[in-house]
């Protein structure tokens, strides 16, 4: 069965904050971690994994990763804190064992 993670990065100083969607996470985070694409997360070091969840269908996945990109800052920080109060990278782990081309 396929899942879908939603997902929110942050840089060092925790200014920037990105919203994303992925059916292989650890792939996904591996590909932030190491600036593999370019855009907003490369350019402001987007790269600390501090909040995900987990949906079963797609379109439930897609429906919470733009409500979630509709809130204030406000919001998503106290979610962010409410399951991450230390803002601790959570894809620290993954990146030490992920390899790229696996099908993870």
């Amino acid at each position: 069965m396929k899942s879908y993670t939603v997902y929110i990065l942050t840089n060092a100083s925790r200014t920037a904050l990105y919203i994303g969607i992925t059916n292989r996470v650890l792939r996904r985070q591996f590909e932030h971690k190491h600036k593999l694409e370019s855009g907003f997360t490369s350019k402001y070091n987007v790269n600390r994994l501090v909040y995900c969840e987990t949906r079963s269908e797609v379109e439930a996945a897609i429906a919470r990763e733009k409500q979630l990109k509709g809130w204030r800052r406000s919001k998503k920080v106290d979610l962010i804190e409410s399951q991450n109060p230390k803002w601790d990278d959570l894809g620290r782990v993954w990146d030490e064992v992920y390899k790229p081309d696996s099908k993870t």
